[in-house]
């Protein structure tokens, strides 16, 4: 009896499952197939609703006998008349009189370029009165010391040099050291001033200006002419028994 009931039930299962899927399948392609249908079908009604109507445009065809006469060809190039206002208030200038000329006497000369230069300028007291002040002569130094850098095309080199007189007292001491001078050589190639810079020891720098301004360069050269410069030479101060 057991063994009969379990054998139905297995048997049922399958052949019920066999029977039936086509059925559910069917269904369920038909209610896809509903659904699809209605989807696409309210898609294609609302963007037909929504087009709007084309515009439509209408044609009138005329004849030969409605046209009008065609446009003069005399006056096409010529140009609109404007209307110009005239004037609210008639301008006040008067009519220009013609004068006689200025009489001139024929004993009247004019000056040469000659007598014009020969003729002495008038001279003021500076106080104001009868003519215009004549102030002091302005005079620009062209003696004044040259910048530190002076660009040259040719160094000035020198001609003569002097060598300083050793000090008695640091002689005697046995002191030795360099001077540092800087010199300002004109455009002649004379120095005009010495200036010391760096010192071993303050004994030396008198006897180093004194031989720094007995020195004779050759004038620096730029592509204007000569020009003035300053020179660094080092005095060294050295005895020759050490």
């Amino acid at each position: 009896m057991e063994q009969l009931i379990i054998q139905r039930s297995v048997d049922y299962g399958s052949t019920e499952l066999k029977r039936v899927y086509q059925k559910y399948v069917w269904r369920a392609l038909i209610i896809a197939a509903a659904f699809h249908f209605l989807g696409m079908g309210a898609y294609w009604g609302a963007v037909k609703w929504g087009e709007e109507d084309e515009p439509t445009v209408s044609v009138r065809i005329l004849k030969y006998s409605e046209l009008g006469p065609p446009p003069s060809i005399t006056n096409a190039n010529a140009a609109p008349a404007i209307a110009v206002s005239q004037a609210a208030v008639k301008p006040s200038i008067g009519i220009p009189v013609p004068v006689p000329d200025a009489e001139v006497s024929p004993e009247q000369t004019i000056a040469t370029q000659t007598e014009l230069s020969q003729q002495a300028a008038p001279v003021s007291d500076g106080t104001g009165s009868g003519g215009a002040a004549i102030e002091k002569d302005i005079r620009i130094d062209d003696d004044a010391p040259p910048a530190d850098f002076v660009p040259v095309e040719k160094s000035p080199e020198y001609v003569k040099q002097v060598t300083p007189k050793y000090p008695d007292l640091a002689m005697r001491a046995g002191l030795e050291g360099t001077v540092w001078v800087k010199i300002w050589v004109d455009k002649e190639g004379k120095p005009k001033k010495a200036v010391v810079i760096k010192s071993d020891a303050e004994i030396f720098n008198q006897p180093a200006i004194d031989a720094a301004m007995q020195w004779v360069f050759t004038p620096a050269m730029m592509k204007n002419g000569p020009v003035a410069v300053w020179v660094s030479i080092p005095f060294k101060y050295k005895l020759s028994g050490k």
